[in-house]
């Protein structure tokens, strides 16, 4: 890719960006959010036509018009948010557009076997072909996009952030799928803001800023710190913000809460939190961390159990019930529950406060375009103005517009299911300063994470789920990876 430029109205998302990948070899593409490492790929892979530039592949140049185009031709992407048929089976979203047919009619017994195998060869078990993909994790729906992907036979494929959702194990699994597709012969390319992983699978690497080539190195010639700084154009001494915790009095008591919804329900969950806390919730994915979050918020029913807030009882028996009690969820599918993609960041922002700029004469315009502005400048969202898309910023950026969302609703409790995932390094800074000035200010967080690091090095205590059971509470000073990986196998 020479020389690649992009723009949408009010921002040049790609400055003559560059790449150069080698058949049978893992090349991976690093940056901050907003850096156009996915608008890069979105260029190759037909979703984008770039302004100028051009792509050579296989020795001639190419410009696809569609992304169905791209896949013909030996092209594949996995990309960061997921685009599927949610009320389709697994095997219809594998081979959607591409059926296989006998006497004018899908064969279905051919699709299931194809999908069998397909699945096979990589390794992939647990997921009937005939299961109904929105019912999945988004772990194991992560994994059969990959498996689309790959059933192309492509010649070069792109992973974008393809171990956001995934556990340990389903990560060593998609190294394996990926060893395989280089001997192969493939090219492929990799991007993750998860630095240890870029050094263990990279063969090359290339940073991009602000829609702009920076460097391609080897990987075995890099280190974190000199991605950090290529990446953000400073030094980065710490991961995490240095913060002293000074927990007050119970904010939240939970006794014996448990949900419906068969085999993904809770069973028996209590826990105190406090003002001023940061309380990690770990587990392995699909140990209920989310249900357990969702539960508390009233978007899950609970069959049992007893909540209270400074010591009064709270139902929570909807979104809107929350809200109104001072509680907020940021959810872990921020395409899928957390933004409306087609409005503005201004309706976005304001969307979970619209009774505070009620006024007899409609909303208060102008106090929803100053919250706004707060939300941008606050959270350091890189866009054009209030008035853009939301769908049209980085997953990053989108992620800060929906925290800035329940900062103006001015929560005593914030639960946060993943946060910081899909994000950037320095974004994740930020995210993580405002998460410890959220707890100073006395309020009361709740924050789950599939990277241990992440919660060791911001949280005061952690909670582990498995199996949808709390396995235990760790405090602070004896907090080890060991301890909690234990736990996480408790129930298994």
């Amino acid at each position: 890719m020479i020389d690649i430029c992009k723009s949408f109205p009010g921002v040049k998302a790609l400055d003559h960006a560059q790449l150069k990948v080698k058949p049978g070899s893992v090349h991976s593409l690093m940056g901050e959010n907003g850096a156009g490492k996915s608008t890069l790929m979105k260029c190759l892979f037909g979703i984008y036509h770039r302004d100028s530039g051009d792509i050579i592949y296989n020795g001639r140049s190419i410009s696809y018009n569609s992304s169905k185009e791209a896949l013909e031709d030996g092209i594949a992407m996995v990309q960061q948010e997921l685009n599927q048929a949610n009320k389709m089976s697994v095997q219809d979203n594998l081979w959607l557009g591409r059926y296989p047919m006998r006497f004018g009619a899908i064969d279905g017994v051919k699709m299931y076997t194809d999908t069998n195998r397909v699945f096979a060869q990589l390794g992939i078990m647990g997921i009937d072909p005939k299961a109904i993909i929105g019912g999945l994790s988004v772990a194991q729906r992560q994994m059969v996009e990959i498996a689309k992907a790959v059933s192309y036979d492509a010649k070069v494929v792109v992973f974008d952030e393809p171990t956001s959702s995934l556990s340990d194990k389903e990560i060593d699994q998609l190294f394996k799928i990926i060893a395989k597709l280089k001997k192969k012969g493939c090219g492929i390319v990799y991007i993750s803001h998860k630095m240890d992983e870029i050094l263990k699978i990279s063969d090359e690497v290339t940073i991009m800023r602000d829609g702009k080539w920076v460097r391609t190195d080897k990987a075995k010639d890099l280190t974190m710190g000199i991605i950090i700084k290529s990446m953000v154009g400073r030094d980065l001494t710490s991961r995490f913000p240095p913060h002293e915790s000074h927990p007050g009095a119970v904010a939240l008591q939970v006794e014996h809460l448990s949900s419906l919804y068969g085999n993904n329900a809770i069973h028996d969950v209590s826990f105190t939190l406090r003002k001023g806390e940061i309380l990690g919730l770990a587990g392995l994915v699909g140990a209920g961390r989310s249900e357990l979050l969702e539960t508390i918020f009233g978007v899950r029913t609970k069959s049992e159990g007893r909540m209270f807030k400074d010591g009064a009882p709270v139902s929570n028996d909807t979104a809107m019930e929350s809200i109104k009690n001072g509680f907020a969820l940021l959810t872990e599918e921020r395409r899928a529950t957390g933004i409306f993609g087609v409005l503005t960041i201004k309706e976005n922002s304001t969307m979970a406060a619209l009774s505070k700029y009620m006024t007899p004469w409609g909303l208060d315009n102008g106090h929803m375009e100053e919250d706004t502005q707060w939300v941008i400048d606050s959270m350091s969202v890189k866009t054009p103005s209030s008035k853009t898309q939301i769908k049209s910023l980085s997953g990053g950026n989108q992620q800060k517009v929906i925290f800035g969302r329940w900062m103006l609703t001015d929560p005593d409790i914030l639960l946060l299911d993943e946060p910081t995932r899909g994000i950037d390094v320095g974004a994740k800074y930020e995210i993580y300063q405002l998460i410890i000035k959220m707890a100073q200010e006395g309020k009361a967080v709740i924050m789950c994470s599939s990277e241990m690091p992440e919660l060791m090095g911001v949280c005061d205590r952690i909670m582990v789920m498995s199996n949808h059971r709390l396995a235990g509470i760790v405090e602070g000073k004896d907090i080890t990876q060991e301890k909690l990986m234990s736990l996480s196998l408790r129930y298994m």
